[in-house]
């Protein structure tokens, strides 16, 4: 016999009914045993990814969707997921600054490959800025091959990085150090930016979500980014897909003021679709 479950979509905020299948025959011993451990690796992959989808996980584990959707509607009714529209997502989507050491280690393979578009779209003789972001520090490790380019940033981490760069000329604002993000914040940071002006910023983010926007973790921070956001003629978005459908605190901008997104190619078809029709010109890579 079949049922309606409910289901919240975070992106839409509305309820959806999926249905679910009940079985009169209970599990058998082994079989329980194996859908537990099942249930546990697609836990695992939602708190390293931050959501699943039901598509590729059946793939992953060669069963069906039937017996997906089941793996994840019990995990949402412990509480440990929250059940979206076609798939799974971490229960609680406000996120929380970690610490930058640990950011270096995360998704590293796409934000090389992010940060090598990202100085593609540098020309020789451009300012740009660079915020605090470890995916910023890629578009830093692999700029250093042009010439006349002023970098302006409010990040410890990325003046560190272009040291050696002798075609690269390196404003570094002042103001508060913050040794959790490496970055530098505060009035006076604000004020510093003011008196600048950009041609392209590229901005990381903490968080993407589509009714939020892009997000960050600290409010100094995030009134640093807006005055980043002022100076600059164009704004692109530098995030690995991991971000989206997350929100962190405090908005830095909707993204009807993100000229260019650049992600990787594990980002969510429906979120694609919906920058897209939001004006964003979106890159993936």
């Amino acid at each position: 016999m079949a049922k309606d479950s409910p289901i919240l979509d975070p992106a839409e905020k509305t309820i959806h009914h999926e249905p679910t299948m009940e079985t009169s025959v209970s599990e058998s011993p082994i079989d329980g045993m194996m859908a537990e451990e099942r249930r546990t690796q697609i836990l695992q992959i939602v708190r390293s990814a931050g959501r699943v989808k039901v598509n590729l996980l059946t793939k992953r584990f060669k069963t069906s969707a039937v017996t997906i959707r089941n793996d994840l509607n019990e995990l949402h009714q412990r509480g440990l997921v929250l059940r979206s529209h076609g798939g799974a997502v971490l229960p609680d989507k406000i996120l929380r600054e970690s610490p930058v050491v640990e950011r270096l280690k995360a998704f590293s393979d796409e934000k090389r490959r992010i940060g090598a578009m990202a100085v593609s779209l540098v020309h020789d003789g451009e300012t740009i800025i660079l915020d605090s972001g470890t995916t910023t520090l890629e578009i830093a490790r692999q700029i250093k091959k042009l010439q006349g380019v002023q970098v302006i940033t409010n990040g410890v981490n990325i003046a560190a990085e272009l040291l050696d760069a002798r075609g690269i000329q390196v404003f570094i604002v002042g103001g508060t150090v913050r040794g959790e993000s490496a970055s530098i914040s505060g009035r006076f940071t604000e004020e510093m930016f003011d008196q600048f002006s950009a041609d392209k910023l590229f901005l990381s983010g903490a968080g993407c979500d589509l009714d939020f926007g892009v997000s960050g973790a600290n409010l100094e921070e995030t009134m640093v980014n807006r005055a980043m956001l002022r100076i600059s003629r164009e704004i692109i978005l530098v995030a690995d897909s991991s971000k989206f459908s997350k929100r962190s605190m405090t908005r830095i901008a909707p993204f009807n003021e993100i000229d260019t997104i650049i992600s990787d190619t594990g980002l969510d078809e429906e979120v694609q679709t919906k920058l897209r029709a939001v004006g964003c010109n979106l890159i993936l890579v």
